[in-house]
């Protein structure tokens, strides 16, 4: 019997052909991928973490990606022969269709010279110049002191690195500093061409801020005298610079990277004309003002992703944008616990713009179901759009839930959890005023006074207007805050409040569970955008499954809102509550609480 040969090539060819002629629509193969991707070992294990990823495309002629994470275990089973973690000096990894992708060693097998050995080497960044490649990451600490930017160049994207023997950018005092043996935290290098073909790197984190200088031409240093600073302190780190649209758009993380099911690590962006800055959020606020400036990009979604952040941006081969990045998995959090090691995987989804900002999957955020895969070749259709996720909006407002504090007493239905002192709360001239209170609400400190309601069964949005009275500008004056409570008792709530971090003026967004397994943490939080004179906060509030999921969004004139994390919590029936505390010395006075049904998206 004569075997009848199917051909596929010729067909496929001319279909390709007519493509570039215009003639037909470019194939679509129909490749998904699911978060995490995964990253194989030669022994069939994975690399289960992959904190701070960068990914770069091969030179021509090598059909691969690379991806490179800064230092950890790959995974809890992970250790030497006498148990303990192995921790790789920055591993790599090789993919041709950017969802499979295979371990082929580390960057480095023993610490450059110049750096401590107890140091970590982390956030690396790889760029191709002039044929080779520099491989540039943090050096926690130093043998000189502080922390520092290294780099080692090698022929490949995956080396042989030889290290330069000197920092990029040397250990520093921070900005403005009065204490010349102070040492900022000189971390998370990024690197960006401009049309004159000149390099900036970006560095820095939360003590002093982020800076940018430019790079020599052989790529190896950087001059102290143009030095700018971009991000104001105690707010951001891991830089990521992406053009677009005639903009360069400062991309940085917020918040705590690495505190497991409550990790609140978030994305938030700024944009300039130029790659110095000043750099501005959508609302027009500086990422240098004290009531600091940035608009969401990714944060928690309510789905198994927390903490989604320190993210790397690149073109896929149809020209669709994609970004990586870390986050955790509120289910299974640790590589040590003990050790508060955290599994941190690699993440990937499209990056799409929305109104000129950048957002992930059009605001949709952290992915988790099988999704279109990355286009790896010319004649691959881009993956299609991502919807724009609206954001929660107001239905029918609960009269018997809102109050807008007109009257001359408080309305019977609210009720103190620890009354305040007497004077220090009361209806004055159409405001709730409540005196901050040198106390707090957080872990086993709970002593602060709580105004509170009954929520309504069911979903529900609730929003106050509010104000409190912190100076523009200035240090310190930690934590004091004012804000909104969903409250089931001390140890199980959410906040959203104006507070001050050192110098800087924020919006926290946070949640405390019980106490559960020994080393897992009890509070974390995230922020939102930027806190003005008076602030508007909202929480929608809306049942899934057998918890709830609580969102944030922050306003700057009780009109355009902008939408934060999103937390889930088990916290029933709750009660809605008003907190001043902190810190004595400053007042909050609430313009009214309205309390609607939850009318979308």
């Amino acid at each position: 019997m004569q075997t009848r040969r199917v051909l596929l090539a010729p067909p496929l060819l001319g279909a390709l052909l007519l493509t570039s002629c215009g003639r037909l629509p470019l194939p679509q193969f129909g490749r998904t991928y699911t978060n995490p991707p995964v990253i194989t070992k030669a022994d069939g294990s994975r690399v289960e973490s992959c904190a701070d990823p960068d990914i770069i495309r091969g030179p021509s002629g090598d059909a691969n990606w690379y991806l490179y994470c800064t230092t950890d275990p790959h995974s809890a089973n992970d250790r030497d022969a006498q148990g303990n973690l192995n921790f790789h000096l920055i591993s790599m990894a090789k993919s041709s269709d950017l969802v499979n992708w295979t371990y082929v060693g580390d960057a480095f097998s023993s610490k450059p010279g110049w750096v401590k050995d107890d140091a970590g080497l982390w956030a690396p960044e790889v760029q191709e110049l002039n044929g080779k490649y520099l491989l540039y990451y943090t050096a926690s600490d130093t043998r000189a002191g502080g922390s520092a930017i290294g780099v080692a160049t090698g022929p490949t994207p995956t080396g042989p690195w030889t290290d330069s023997g000197t920092p990029v950018v040397e250990p520093q005092p921070p900005p403005g500093g009065n204490d010349p043996k102070a040492r900022r935290w000189v971390f998370d290098p990024e690197v960006v061409t401009d049309d004159s073909g000149n390099r900036w790197m970006y560095y820095g984190s939360y003590f002093g801020g982020i800076s940018v200088r430019k790079l020599s031409a052989d790529g190896l240093r950087t001059d102290p005298a143009n030095q700018k600073e971009v991000a104001l302190d105690n707010r951001y780190e891991g830089s990521q610079v992406v053009r677009h649209g005639g903009y360069y758009y400062l991309m940085l993380s917020a918040t705590n990277c690495c505190n497991g099911p409550l990790s609140g690590y978030s994305v938030f962006a700024g944009r300039s004309a130029s790659p110095t800055g000043p750099f501005y959020d959508k609302d027009g606020v500086s990422l240098m003002d004290p009531r600091v400036g940035g608009t969401p990009v990714i944060s928690m979604n309510g789905n198994r992703w927390v903490g989604p952040g320190h993210n790397a941006v690149f073109q896929d081969a149809a020209g669709r944008d994609w970004t990586v990045y870390h986050a955790i998995d509120r289910f299974d959090s640790y590589i040590d616990v003990g050790r508060n090691i955290n599994k941190r995987p690699m993440l990937l989804d499209p990056l799409d713009w929305v109104d000129g900002w950048p957002t992930v999957r059009g605001g949709a955020w952290a992915s988790e179901g099988p999704q279109p895969a990355p286009a790896v070749h010319r004649w691959e259709r881009a993956a299609p759009p991502s919807p724009v996720r609206a954001n929660d909006q107001p239905g029918a407002k609960l009269d018997a839930s809102s109050d807008e504090f007109s009257g001359n007493s408080l309305d019977p239905r609210w009720t103190w959890v620890r009354p305040p002192t007497s004077g220090a709360a009361g209806l004055d001239n159409g405001v709730f005023r409540f005196d901050t209170q040198s106390a707090d609400l957080f872990e086993d400190t709970d002593n602060a006074s709580i105004l509170t309601e009954q929520a309504p069964p069911g979903d529900y949005l609730v929003e106050v207007k509010l104000n409190i009275d912190l100076p523009d500008e200035g240090c310190c004056f930690n934590y004091s805050q004012g804000g909104l409570v969903i409250y089931g008792d001390d140890d199980r709530f959410l906040k959203a409040v104006v507070f001050s971090n050192w110098n800087t003026r924020q919006i926290e967004f946070a949640k405390e569970v019980q106490a559960s397994a020994p080393g897992f943490p009890r509070y974390g939080n995230t922020v939102l955008a930027s806190p003005g004179r008076d602030t508007w906060l909202r929480i929608a509030r809306r049942a899934v499954g057998n918890e709830e999921t609580y969102t944030g969004y922050s306003s700057r004139d009780g009109v355009h809102w902008t939408r934060g994390g999103t937390w889930t919590h088990a916290l029933g029936q709750a009660r809605i509550g008003l907190v001043s505390m902190g810190g004595k010395g400053f007042t909050t006075r609430f313009d009214y609480v309205r309390v609607y049904r939850l009318a979308g998206p």
